[in-house]
């Protein structure tokens, strides 16, 4: 049973902003699917919750100028059955059609899986690789942050606590990129995500590359040196090249035992899927049938 709280239902963008000025402690509500788990179960007492679901600006998924714009209160699965997103970010549909299960994703939204910094993010994870952005709005005004700085470590983020969440936002990536998603776990959230994308020059090389991985640390990020080491390739001649990514990717992450295992599980998991990654992507880019199935893993 949850215990007793006030709910405030705003109607605006501005409302919402001035309510949580004046009660710092409120808890944002938009999906719930993790904030009512907590207060369930009691771990969390609050004594404000206020529901951004009515606002219409927050409910915006549009492809505008280019860029990809996801409201926060947004659900996985809009984004899911978007045509818009289907046919110019299909990467980014076919992720959120695996993120837990079709009840979760009818409810729980995008801006609340940013915001709650859950480790295990397919979503945080894999904007990354599109230069995510996301917009923090206040009475005082909105700010910009990239996802990378917004997301500091487990459940913690860059929000002050006047501000909410309010848009999160992708770049769309070069013609002729390829780029594809690995999910590994055995449980509903993911013991590893990873990303990588892969933009090609005329010739057909590597122009410029973008590896992200998640889940197996304590928060996502891209693996720099594993970028570069990619760049300058001819597609073709990257089929040798798998052991070494996986070796600079599992060097570069900062794995974190868990109930998902151990660190240098999770380690060896880095390094085979991003081995594995990059043959999707090689085989994506060719034209060629993606036709690759692993033990509790999804190629998107």
């Amino acid at each position: 049973m949850l215990r007793p709280f006030e709910l405030h239902r705003p109607a605006t963008l501005g409302e919402a902003a001035a309510l949580l000025a004046d009660r710092p402690d409120a808890a944002l509500y938009a999906g719930g699917t993790e904030l009512l788990l907590l207060m369930k179960a009691r771990l969390v007492h609050l004594a404000d919750l206020i529901d951004l679901k009515r606002i219409p600006d927050l409910g915006a998924l549009v492809d505008g100028g280019g860029d990809l714009v996801i409201g926060a209160t947004v659900t996985h699965r809009a984004v899911e059955r978007s045509d818009v997103v289907r046919t110019r970010w299909p990467l980014v549909a076919g992720v959120a059609a695996h993120v837990a299960n079709v009840r979760v994703r009818n409810v729980g939204t995008v801006g609340g899986n940013l915001a709650f910094a859950d480790p295990h993010s397919d979503l945080a994870t894999l904007f990354l690789v599109f230069d995510a952005t996301v917009q923090l709005a206040a009475v005082s005004g909105t700010r910009e942050l990239p996802l990378a700085d917004f997301v500091r470590g487990p459940y913690e983020t860059a929000r002050r606590p006047d501000e909410l969440l309010a848009r999160v936002q992708l770049r769309p990536w070069p013609p002729r990129t390829v780029g594809v998603y690995v999910k590994f776990g055995l449980y509903e959230r993911p013991t590893l995500g990873l990303a990588l994308a892969l933009a090609l020059d005329e010739s057909g090389r590597v122009a410029a590359a973008r590896l992200a991985v998640g889940c197996v640390s304590a928060r996502p990020h891209r693996i720099p040196g594993a970028e570069r080491a990619l760049v300058g390739e001819a597609l073709g001649a990257l089929d040798g090249r798998g052991d070494e990514l996986g070796t600079l990717a599992a060097d570069a992450v900062d794995p974190v035992s868990d109930l998902h295992g151990s660190a240098e599980y999770k380690r060896e998991l880095t390094r085979v899927f991003a081995r594995r990654a990059l043959t999707a992507a090689i085989a994506r880019g060719e034209g060629r049938a993606l036709d690759v199935r692993y033990p509790h893993a999804v190629v998107v």
